[in-house]
């Protein structure tokens, strides 16, 4: 016998989607998913996110230990942030719901409103 979504909801569940689900940090993630990136080159990535919504959602997404932000000895001063382990373990979700975007989303703004 399956037992009922609603009685085993998990309480992380919550917690969880709505820090990848806030906006930008999905797109943050993807952006440094395979590469460690300064923050122009994920600025560049993300065309439509202001310099403060980045700086702020960065910060954001090292205190929960998704992203290191690694400081190098360089003239000027170079910063880049890279995933955490705890952020790579991440890779999969975010592939899959771009997988879903890509077959969903995309499909929906082609055709229009109407649902499959």
């Amino acid at each position: 016998m399956a037992t009922s979504p609603d009685k085993d909801f998990c309480p992380h569940f919550q917690k969880a989607i709505e820090l990848v689900g806030k906006r930008w940090s999905g797109t943050i993630l993807r952006a440094i998913m395979y590469n460690p990136r300064r923050f122009s080159e994920i600025s560049a990535h993300i065309v439509e996110i202001s310099d403060r919504s980045l700086s702020l959602r960065l910060k954001e997404l090292e205190s929960e230990g998704l992203i290191t932000r690694s400081v190098e000895a360089t003239q000027p001063v170079g910063v880049s942030y890279e995933l955490t382990a705890k952020g790579r373990a991440l890779e999969s979700v975010i592939t899959e719901l771009e997988n879903w975007a890509h077959d969903w989303v995309a499909q929906r703004e082609t055709v229009g409103t109407s649902d499959r």
